[in-house]
């Protein structure tokens, strides 16, 4: 039998290189727990980690001493238990219907919204005679899930079925400093907690973490700050990059004034220009949308920023390298790092860092770094 061959070098693969430094993430967790003045910080790794890639995340931030999770869907839940069998692991979409004896055997924590999730769960553990865990959601203002005030009341006789060991809610627009929604959140929230059994609490995400008024109480769930993405626009980024993002130059050729690029003709050569076309589209997460807001997306090569002309497709972009230093096939160029943040591709792309995260391509190669 043949040797099993050696893995394949992403130039001969056509990869894109997702290089993710384990490091920088473990540093941006212990800055976050600093901050969290004496409160839990725990760690947001919904959606694969934030694209990121759960496995690796979740023991990066294990060994940092990081002891409970959250995650999106019981699936999440199931597959992170593999990994941190002995961490808290909440449920953060709450519980389906005839879901408890799932979450009982993989040891998950629902955080229930409605009074039909507290009843399910309450009678699951009243049959199983067990007071199991579960948290609390409470709506101050999203109007998306959780416990409406008229509902504290009845949920609260419910409750003492079960161990409830978190109430939390969720801020509306935390990085938006200049706003009162946070203030009349934080108000609410006190004043919802009132009216519930004693349990430990939690509101700040990310950015609620750098709120003047921060209400850090026992539990603090970042997420995007973990990944280098910036809790406070406007100002400086207070975490460390994590993730770069490195496409490859496939051909490179001159245009004439006048010739087209792209799908539909949507750009025009203005005069005669230098193009290279690299192996990254919309199907890696590098958004369509990028090539058509007024900023635009670009690329970072040979010293120079590099537009991308024309429409970006599904596998392929173009980028205008005439400013730029000799670059040739197979040269590779920045499309998130040093020179590009994850927040300045967002913004030229007309949407959030967490939406460029978390449509990281599964075609990259992911390299993990220390």
């Amino acid at each position: 039998m043949p040797d099993d061959p050696a893995p394949a070098d992403p130039r001969a693969t056509g990869q894109v290189i997702l290089r993710i430094d384990l490091d920088a993430l473990g540093e941006n967790w212990r800055r976050l727990s600093a901050r969290a003045r004496g409160a839990e910080c725990a760690a947001v790794v919904k959606a694969d980690a934030y694209g990121l890639g759960l496995a690796p995340v979740a023991r990066a931030l294990l060994e940092q001493g990081c002891a409970s999770f959250f995650v999106a869907h019981l699936s999440e839940g199931q597959e992170l238990r593999k990994i941190a069998p002995d961490a808290r692991i909440f449920i953060l979409n709450g519980l389906p219907p005839d879901s408890c004896p799932l979450f009982a055997a993989s040891r998950l924590i629902p955080v229930l919204g409605s009074l039909p999730e507290i009843a399910e769960w309450a009678g699951f553990c009243r049959a199983q005679d067990a007071r199991l865990p579960a948290a609390i959601h409470i709506d101050t203002g999203m109007n998306r899930l959780g416990l409406p005030a008229t509902d504290l009341a009845p949920a609260s006789k419910l409750m003492q079925d079960f161990e409830p060991v978190l109430a939390m809610s969720h801020f509306i627009s935390a990085e938006d400093r200049s706003s009162p929604r946070a203030k009349i959140q934080i108000e609410r929230f006190g004043q919802a907690r009132a009216e519930l059994p004693p349990m430990p609490a939690s509101l700040c995400n990310s950015s609620g973490m750098f709120l003047d008024e921060a209400p850090f109480l026992d539990l603090c769930r970042p997420g995007y700050a973990l990944y280098g993405g910036n809790p406070t626009p406007g100002a400086e980024n207070p975490m460390r990059r994590v993730v770069e993002l490195h496409a490859e130059i496939l051909q490179v050729r001159e245009v004439e004034a006048g010739d087209t690029a792209g799908y539909n003709a949507r750009w025009t050569a203005p005069a005669r220009r230098r193009l290279a076309t690299l192996n990254l589209g919309y199907a890696d997460g590098f958004l369509r949308s990028g090539a058509e807001t007024s900023l635009g997306v670009r690329a970072f090569a040979a010293g120079r920023f590099c537009p991308v002309v024309g429409r970006i497709s599904m596998d392929l972009s173009i980028i205008d390298i005439s400013d730029a230093g000799p670059l040739q096939r197979g040269d590779r160029v920045e499309i998130l790092g040093p020179h590009i943040s994850v927040d300045e591709l967002a913004k030229r792309s007309g949407t959030i860092g967490y939406e460029i995260l978390t449509r990281l391509g599964p075609r990259f190669r992911r390299e993990y770094v220390y």
